[in-house]
C-alpha cells in the first residue's frame, strides 16, 4: 500500500465483458464507430474474454491464450484485423489498471507478442484502366469514376456528392457529407473523422458534371442526420441515385453497378485492388506525380495527418535519387549526355 501497488482483490471481481461494456459507452457515441467496435467485441472478444474475471488478467497467460484462439478459429480473419481488436482489448484494460481493478494491464507484457499488421503498398491504376472503366459504367453512374479520380472521394462521399457544394468562382468543392448505412437505415453524416474539407476542381470534372446533369438533373433526397448535433435530417441535391431517384447501398451499388462494369470492359476484378478506393489512390499517385505536397494532399483527402498520407503513399512519390543525381551533375557537369550513356555497362 505505502509504494502504491495494492489492488484490492475484490476489486477485480466482474466479468471482463461487464467491464468493457461499461467502458465503452464512455467513449465515442458516433454510431458507425460504435457499431464496428460492437462487432468487433462479439465477435472476437466476448466469446473467449467476456465471461472471465477481472482479476484473472493478473497474468499475461489469458492474453497469449485469447490470441492463439483468435488465430486459430475456422474461419480465420486477417492479422490487420487480430491486431485492431488486440488494441481495443488493450485499452480497456489500461482502464481497468487505471481504475485500480487490476495492477497493470497484461496485454504490455514483454512475453506477449501483439499482431503484427501486414502492410500493403497501394498499386495505383494505369490511366487506360480508368478510362476502360468509365467506357463500360453505365450512363446513370458515370460521374464515380470522374468524382472518384478527379476529386479523391471516398465511396459514400461520392454518394453524397452535390452540385450545390461547388464554388464555381475559385473552383472549388467543399465536401461536407457522406452517406452511410447504419443499422440498416441510409443516413448523411460528416466525412470520415469529422472532417469537411475543400478539394481543387479541375475544369475537365466541371465540365463531365455539367454534362452529366443536363441528362440526369440532380435529385433532393432526404435522409436522417447521423451526428450528434441538433439537425434531425438533411435534404440535398445528389447526383448519384438509382432510376427511382434513391440512393444505393454500398454493397448493392458493388453487385448490381461496380463489378459487371469490369466484365463489360473486358478486364478481370481484383478485390482488394480493383474496389471504389482505387480511383481515390489514383487520384493521390496523379498529384503526387506533378509535385503536390503531401500536405496539401492530406488536406484534400481528409487525412487525419499528414504522416498517415505519408505512410501510405511515400512508395509513389518521385524518387529522391533522381532530384539528387540532377543536383550533383550541376555541381559536377557530366562529359557525355545521358542518351550517350545508353548500353554502357561496367567491366571487371
Amino acid at each position: 500500500m505505502y509504494d502504491g501497488t495494492y489492488a484490492d482483490p475484490r476489486a477485480g471481481e466482474v466479468q471482463f465483458g461487464k467491464y468493457a461494456w461499461e467502458v465503452l459507452a464512455g467513449r465515442s457515441r458516433d454510431e458507425s464507430t460504435v457499431a464496428n467496435i460492437k462487432s468487433r467485441m462479439e465477435s472476437q472478444v466476448i466469446p473467449f474474454l467476456g465471461r472471465k474475471l477481472l482479476r484473472s488478467f493478473t497474468t499475461p497467460e489469458v492474453i497469449r491464450k485469447w490470441l492463439a484462439w483468435m488465430a486459430d478459429q475456422d474461419n480465420p480473419i486477417s492479422v490487420n484485423y487480430q491486431r485492431q481488436v488486440f488494441d481495443l482489448v488493450s485499452s480497456i484494460l489500461d482502464a481497468a489498471a487505471a481504475d485500480g481493478r487490476i495492477k497493470k494491464n497484461p496485454c504490455r507484457d514483454k512475453s506477449v507478442t501483439a499482431p503484427v499488421p501486414v502492410a500493403r503498398k497501394v498499386t495505383p491504376w494505369k490511366e487506360s484502366r480508368l478510362h476502360r472503366v468509365e467506357l463500360a459504367l453505365p450512363a446513370r453512374h458515370k460521374p464515380c469514376a470522374t468524382l472518384g479520380a478527379g476529386l479523391g472521394l471516398r465511396q459514400g462521399e461520392i454518394f453524397a456528392f452535390s452540385p450545390d457544394n461547388i464554388d464555381r468562382e475559385r473552383m472549388e468543392y467543399r465536401c461536407t457529407r457522406q452517406m452511410v448505412m447504419l443499422n440498416g437505415v441510409r443516413k448523411f453524416k460528416l466525412p470520415k473523422g469529422h472532417k469537411t474539407r475543400v478539394i481543387p476542381l479541375g475544369y475537365g470534372v466541371l465540365d463531365e458534371i455539367d454534362a452529366y446533369m443536363e441528362e440526369f438533373p440532380p435529385v433532393a433526397v432526404t435522409l436522417p442526420w447521423a451526428e450528434q448535433d441538433s439537425k434531425e435530417f438533411e435534404t440535398v441535391n445528389v447526383l448519384m441515385v438509382n432510376g427511382a431517384g434513391e440512393l444505393y447501398t454500398r454493397q448493392a451499388f458493388c453487385n448490381v453497378i461496380w463489378r459487371p462494369t469490369f466484365k463489360r470492359a473486358g478486364l478481370s476484378y481484383e478485390n482488394r485492388e480493383d474496389g471504389m478506393h482505387a480511383l481515390r489512390h489514383l487520384f493521390a499517385s496523379a498529384m503526387l506525380e506533378r509535385g503536390v505536397s503531401i500536405k496539401a494532399l492530406a488536406a484534400f483527402l481528409g487525412h487525419s495527418s499528414e504522416a498517415f498520407t505519408l505512410k501510405v503513399y511515400t512508395h509513389l512519390m518521385p524518387s529522391s535519387f533522381d532530384r539528387a543525381r540532377d543536383a550533383i551533375d550541376d555541381l559536377v557537369r557530366p562529359r557525355r549526355s545521358p542518351e550517350n550513356r545508353r548500353g554502357d555497362g561496367l567491366t571487371a
